[in-house]
């Protein structure tokens, strides 16, 4: 008998999921603005939002750990109570103590806690929800993620631009209350696991143990690991990088013109993964796991438009439609494979390492995002001139990678399915 979605408990963690992660992405869109507009230091930004980024790293393989042997729904509301605290501290403590220590420290905190609340997330559906509903849960979720990305910087500058810091820094903490205060109902079902030790070495033996299944229980994993690391080195990092310095660097726009241009294309960014979230959910019992590869493929592809229009156009306008455009498909289609492969993931895992295995899958992932910001950051510094050689080589490399994920989740279709 099929289990229906939307389960008062599911419900919950979806509305508590709307107003945290909007609470999540206002805050951290305000902060590094407050910066930035403080000290007009561009090098200080970097700097200091490349340090934030290391927590998230750090701290998801230990709410992998966590979220597999404490009550998920313990950790989401502590967790929001936590991140309330903190936005209170910096209101608090902005005009004591040394900003730049005061906003670094805080974006750290933030991130750290992001890194270590998502596990939780992901590890819940598979307790709220049956099988035949992963693929949806997962892309309300996503959807959920995106939208907020897409609304919480706008709303939080329109809110920052007319007020302040303070009414945003307000608002983000009543949302984080807000959340963790509906949280507290959630009734998500939990079975104590034995430990074999204390918490350093039960860590560790976790730690083994998730590593052991992605590699050897289930190997498919370990590879689609690989490919996800391959894509976020050569496409996602030459996206992030490419975006703000073509839009705001190379191509022939006014600075402010380029700056709203540069907001604008953030913003299709977001829909691009908003709109797939939602596709994901619309086409969830036509999406196969052994097909997914062709969704990579799409990726790779729409990197190819944006170095052809780079040659062939001088037009400013033309060349920021073409990147717009190709970038949001990137978004629908790497969020189409995000999903299916986090429903995979939670269908083929034991329970009681759904946890720690998104959160290896995450770490892994992300450790190769801010090595592949570094490498753009010096091909475009080596190929100024000729950017379009930097977007062919990315296209290149990306689709040879898509082109070996298309032959790992094929072999899917032919594998007998287990029953976990």
């Amino acid at each position: 008998m099929g289990q229906k979605l939307f389960s008062k408990d599911f419900t919950l963690v979806v509305i508590g999921q709307i107003v945290s992660l909007f609470g999540n992405a206002t805050i951290r869109f305000a902060l590094p603005l407050y910066l930035l507009n403080l000290t007009g230091s561009s090098a200080l930004y970097g700097t200091v939002t490349a340090c934030a980024f290391i927590p998230a790293i750090l701290l998801s393989p230990i709410g992998g750990i966590v979220a597999d042997r404490v009550n998920k729904r313990n950790i989401m509301v502590l967790l929001d109570f936590f991140t309330a605290a903190v936005i209170l501290g910096f209101s608090l403590l902005m005009d004591e103590v040394n900003l730049i220590l005061l906003l670094t420290v805080t974006l750290m905190l933030l991130y750290g806690i992001a890194g270590a609340y998502q596990p939780s997330v992901q590890a819940s559906i598979p307790a709220l929800t049956n099988q035949d509903n992963f693929m949806a849960a997962n892309s309300v979720v996503n959807t959920i993620s995106s939208f907020a990305s897409l609304i919480g910087p706008v709303l939080g500058g329109v809110l920052y631009s007319a007020y302040g810091l303070r009414p945003v820094l307000w608002v983000c903490m009543g949302c984080f209350i807000m959340s963790a205060v509906m949280e507290i109902f959630i009734k998500i079902p939990f079975q104590k696991q034995t430990s074999d030790g204390g918490i350093l070495r039960t860590a560790k033996t976790d730690f083994a143990e998730s590593i052991r299944f992605i590699w050897k229980g289930k190997p498919v994993i370990g590879k689609a690991v690989f490919v996800i690391c391959g894509i976020n080195l050569f496409l996602s990092a030459m996206i992030l990088v490419a975006l703000p310095y073509l839009v705001t660097e190379v191509l022939s726009l006014e600075a402010s013109q380029a700056n709203r241009l540069y907001g604008f294309a953030q913003g299709a960014l977001a829909a691009g993964g908003l709109a797939g979230g939602i596709g994901a959910g619309i086409f969830a019992g036509k999406l196969e796991i052994y097909k997914s590869g062709n969704l990579v493929i799409a990726c790779a592809v729409c990197v190819f438009p944006i170095s052809v229009s780079l040659v062939l156009f001088s037009s400013a306008i033309i060349n920021y439609a073409v990147m717009t455009i190709c970038c949001f498909a990137i978004m629908v289609f790497s969020t189409l494979f995000t999903v299916q492969m986090v429903s995979f993931i939670q269908m083929e895992t034991p329970q009681h390492l759904v946890g720690k295995v998104i959160a290896v899958i995450l770490t892994v992932s992300m450790c190769a995002q801010p090595l592949g910001n570094a490498l753009y950051g010096i091909l475009f510094e080596i190929c100024k001139g000729c950017e379009y050689v930097v977007v062919l080589f990315s296209g290149v490399v990306s689709l040879m990678i898509a082109l070996n994920a298309k032959k790992i989740f094929k072999r899917l279709s032919t594998e007998p399915r287990e029953c976990l």
